[in-house]
């Protein structure tokens, strides 16, 4: 009985996976769990934690103000084909900040957000007063 008890948990343990699956998911769990306050705080910064918000001059969508120029490149390192219009789905969002914010500080991460120039360290510093 014990080893049939044993062999039922060993088959649940193990995943099945559907033929012909092209999908691959990476877990980010721990970098979103790492820059999860930032993110809150340049959501705010961006969009006051809007989700459905559009800035027609800088044609930036969601919580995160994501341009064409971002997805762009983010399909392009990912290899994926999201559309401007798939960054107002909050955890997309989340994800394509955190694969740019990777292995910088806070600071830098917010800065790269924001773009380059001077305007940085103001952005910076509405940012860091969120946190």
């Amino acid at each position: 009985m014990k080893l049939i008890i044993v062999f039922i948990l060993l088959l649940i343990s193990i995943r099945a996976f559907a033929p012909g699956t092209k999908a691959i998911y990476i877990a980010v769990k721990d970098a979103l769990t790492e820059f999860d306050a930032l993110i809150k705080a340049v959501a705010w910064v961006e969009s006051k934690n809007g989700l459905y918000v559009y800035n027609p001059v800088e044609n930036a969508v969601g919580w995160l103000q994501i341009r064409q120029i971002r997805i762009d490149h983010y399909n392009k390192l990912r290899g994926t084909n999201y559309s401007l219009e798939d960054c107002y789905n909050y955890e997309l969002s989340k994800d394509i900040f955190v694969f740019f914010a990777q292995g910088k500080s806070y600071k830098r991460a917010s800065m790269d957000w924001n773009g380059s120039g001077p305007k940085t360290i103001e952005y910076w510093n509405k940012v860091r007063a969120r946190l």
